[in-house]
This record gives structure tokens, sequence and C-alpha cells, in this order.
């Protein structure tokens, strides 16, 4: 029987405190379970790990992502570019892996490894972004900019308490965004706070949703909304079913929905996996249902 061939798409920069050992010990698993391994370390260079992904179209039986949310973006950007991808795997190595979270993946690189060898497929929707990929969340609006602008270093030592940190700057330049919404024919006209498009049941950490109503295959989004509060009454009420993970009081919006078309003469950027995208005036969001393989 022919080997399988698994390529593993290291970021040497995400989680830079952990110990390289587990790697190595991730790297044995694979080998023992039969493939024949090819690494590659990706550069500083932004679109590395795509490119790299996209070279494995035809070449390899399966790759798999090392390192945090932003490198297993640039991965599935690279695979969704092929006609016929590979099989994905993801070993998280960063410093918040909201999307490993919600696979509920080790977040040992061995253990995550001897999982992938055990896995079944599992189909994944993909988000495309005008002509850009997410894999769990588009956002905007309030504490966007963290998820970009927190410093690897800061990351890698401070873990989760950096993204607050970066979070707390942020909080006396709170403003609402004024867009139109038109999503699964429903239009929705007005001022928010923020906005989530996503496929996890955890938005950077800060806002997790019900995992009962988070289907990753199904070709739905969940839409979630934060309205510009008009009072102080508003603004309390709003926190508390924030803090509740209430999402269905208070005006604020959660919908199922598969594709999004966003309009507004706002500055507004994005985050995408945690990965900067600017401002545009037109966005088009749509569930590319089951694109992509996941061993899980």
């Amino acid at each position: 029987m022919e080997a399988k061939k698994l390529l593993m798409i290291v970021n040497p920069k995400a989680g830079r405190s952990k110990s390289r050992g587990p790697l190595y010990d991730a790297a044995a698993i694979f080998s023992q379970a039969g493939y024949l391994l090819s690494i590659h370390n990706t550069t500083p260079e932004p679109g590395d790990a795509a490119a790299a992904a996209a070279a494995a179209g035809g070449v390899y039986d399966a790759v798999a992502a090392v390192g945090g949310d932003g490198t297993l973006n640039e991965v599935v950007s690279g695979l969704m570019s092929l006609e016929h991808p590979p099989l994905l795997g993801y070993l998280p190595q960063g410093s918040t892996n909201d999307f490993a979270s919600s696979l509920r993946l080790p977040s040992k690189p061995q253990e995550a490894a001897a999982a992938m060898t055990a896995a079944v497929p599992r189909k994944l929707d993909v988000g495309r972004w005008n002509e850009r990929y997410f894999v769990y969340v588009a956002s905007f609006g309030a504490f966007t900019r963290t998820s970009y602008t927190a410093t690897q270093a800061a990351k890698n030592a401070l873990g989760h308490f950096a993204y607050i940190l970066e979070g707390m700057k942020d909080v006396g330049s709170l403003r609402p965004y004024r867009i139109k919404l038109t999503a699964d024919g429903e239009t929705l006209d007005g001022e928010y706070l923020f906005g989530a498009v996503c496929n996890s049941t955890s938005i950077g950490g800060l806002m997790k949703l019900d995992p009962e109503r988070v289907v990753l295959d199904d070709g739905k989004f969940e839409l979630l909304l934060i309205p510009n509060p008009r009072t102080a009454a508003d603004l309390q009420n709003l926190v508390v079913a924030l803090l509740n993970q209430e999402y269905d009081r208070e005006g604020l919006v959660l919908r199922h929905v598969s594709s999004i078309h966003l309009e507004t003469e706002e500055d507004l950027p994005w985050s995408l996996d945690g990965e900067y995208a600017p401002s545009l005036p037109v966005v088009d969001i749509e569930n590319r249902r089951q694109a992509l393989e996941m061993l899980l």
C-alpha cells in the first residue's frame, strides 16, 4: 500500500515560549501512523502559509496547520484555491486558539496529532469575505482591532490576557457604526457597536455561543449584532445580557444565515480569524458549505 503524504505547515513564531519538543513528538506520531512527512516552516512574509498550502494540491493527502488561528486561516485560504484540496488538520500552537476550543481539539501537539491520525474526516463550512476566506469569524466594531494589534510577544507571554489589555485601550473610543445589512432576505439598517459572522462557539475569546446552536457543516453562519444603546439603562441591560450569554434579548441580533450583504459609509475595518481586513463600502459574505474536509 502506498504511504500517505502529510505536509506540516509550521509557524515558528506561534507560541514561541512553548517547548518545541512536543512538535517532534507529534511528527513521530504522524510517522508511526504511516505518513511520509514533510515540514514547511513559514517565513514572516504574509501569505507564505497560504502559498505552501496551495502548492500541496495533488502532492499531499493531508495538510496540518501548526500555529494559531491566523496560521490556520492562511492554510485554509491556500487550500480553497484548489479544485480538490487535501484533508485538513490543525495542531493549535497559538495563544488563544478560539477555533480549536470550539472543536475541542487537544492543546498539546502530540495529543492533537494522535487525535488527527485516528479521526474520521468531517465536512467543514468555510466563509468567503469578498475575495478572502475565513474559517471561524469575520467581525467588525468594538474590540475587533485587538485581535490584530496585540503584539506577538505580548500574546506569547500573556496569552488571553494580552487581548484583554489591548481591548481596554478601545473602551474610551467605543462608537456605533451605521450599516445596512441584508442577511438571507432580511434587511437590518441601524447603528451597531459590534458585528460578527461566525462558525464557532467562541468570538475573540470574549463572547461564547451555545454549542448546541453552532453546527460546523450546516451551510449557516451565526450572525451576531450588538446595537448601540440609547440610554444608560439600555447599556446596563446590554452588558447583563452579554455577560449571561443571553443573545436573544435586549435588542441583540442573533441569526443563522448563509449569506450577508453589508453596505456602509463608515470607516469599518474588519478582522478575519484575527487577521486585519481593510474597510470597504460593500462586503459580501457567503458560506461555502462543506468546502473542506477536516480530520477531527
